[in-house]
């Protein structure tokens, strides 16, 4: 499975990365131009650049390579002052994404692909979740050479009880306070397990330490300073997995939340149609097929096969898989309030400990 995903999340607000002009492969110079605010790095979204210019050789494409929280300020400022927007966004914030369709900032885009999507991938044909990312137990193979790994929660939990002082302060997991994925991850454990603060204690009797990337768990695991990580985002996993052979990757058994990253097109786009080719390449058979074999990107087109789509890995996992749906619900992580008070309680478990 260590090949199912490949690459990053960026969820919070900062500044623009990278702006880009791909010409038309026509080579008009007068050629329309599609616009786009991404939160995925450009060098990885060339590939799908490339493959929708050579299907649509009269559109240059501005590729604007930003943070979550920027490509939300973006379009809302943008909107609101009146001017033109991103004719395309499309970004792993799911909650900030959400609020701007719920919000009145994307438009409805019916497109040939809108009936056959997953349910839980499609809100009212404005936002659309076009990944399938699992979050996983990662953990440093040699240091499980004679011990069996966790493969659930309930699990983790009798492991670390019964290691105590031999795995003290080798446990890993996201600093929710600092992360957005690691909240988000945290938010759903509490939706979906009634006994997650046993598990959190356990971490905090443990010595957890906390990180707000990925990077900096796997790196800790690959070297066997960690023994374990908990709840890591699948695509950094499965990439430090393939490139360090001591990184090895559970789905948990129990349940395993999957994340998706959200293409829409603005309501003030400049260029709205030109938003709608591109979304609809990117759930095209062609543009998934792309994606999940030439970025590793988990597809969630039901016409595309592999082992790198949503599909195989539901026939695989069935009802393990929890993938959070696109709905007006992921808008409760952006309560403040709410927010403070699952950060407050996380804080004092850990600290009881």
């Amino acid at each position: 499975m260590r090949r199912i995903f490949i690459w990053l999340l960026a969820f919070w607000p900062g500044f623009a990365l990278a702006d880009q002009v791909f010409p038309a492969k026509s080579g008009k110079a007068a050629a329309r131009v599609l616009t786009v605010y991404s939160s995925l790095d450009e060098p990885l979204a060339q590939p799908m650049i490339r493959g929708f210019q050579e299907a649509n050789p009269d559109v240059a494409v501005r590729y604007e390579d930003m943070l979550t929280g920027e490509i939300y300020d973006r379009i809302v400022g943008e909107t609101d002052a009146g001017k033109k927007t991103a004719d395309f966004a499309f970004s792993s914030a799911m909650d900030l994404q959400v609020k701007l369709s719920n919000d009145g900032y994307a438009q409805v885009s019916n497109l040939p692909m809108s009936a056959a999507w997953p349910k839980w991938a499609n809100w009212r044909n404005t936002a659309y979740a076009l990944t399938f990312e699992p979050a996983v137990f990662v953990y440093h193979k040699p240091s499980f050479a004679h011990e069996p790994v966790p493969s659930s929660r309930a699990e983790l939990v009798d492991y670390l009880k019964r290691k105590g002082n031999a795995v003290y302060g080798r446990i890993s997991t996201y600093d929710i306070e600092r992360s957005g994925v690691g909240f988000l991850f945290m938010a759903r454990d509490q939706e979906q397990f009634g006994d997650i603060w046993s598990v959190i204690g356990a971490m905090g009797a443990a010595g957890v330490k906390l990180y707000s990337t990925s990077s900096a768990i796997l790196e800790r695991v690959a070297d066997g300073r960690f023994v374990l990580g908990y709840n890591i985002l699948g695509s950094y996993a499965a990439d430090w997995a393939s490139r360090h052979p001591d990184v090895g990757i559970v789905l948990p058994k129990d349940y395993t939340v999957v994340m998706s990253r959200i293409g829409l097109v603005p309501q003030a786009a400049a260029e709205p149609e030109l938003g709608r080719r591109y979304l609809t390449f990117f759930m095209s058979k062609e543009g998934q097929t792309i994606m999940a074999r030439e970025l590793q990107i988990p597809a969630v087109s039901p016409e595309v096969a592999g082992e790198n789509t949503a599909n195989t890995l539901q026939e695989l996992l069935g009802a393990q898989l929890r993938p959070v749906p696109v709905s007006p619900g992921l808008m409760v992580y952006l309560d403040q309030v709410k927010r403070a008070r699952l950060i407050a309680h996380w804080n004092e478990v850990l600290r009881a400990q």
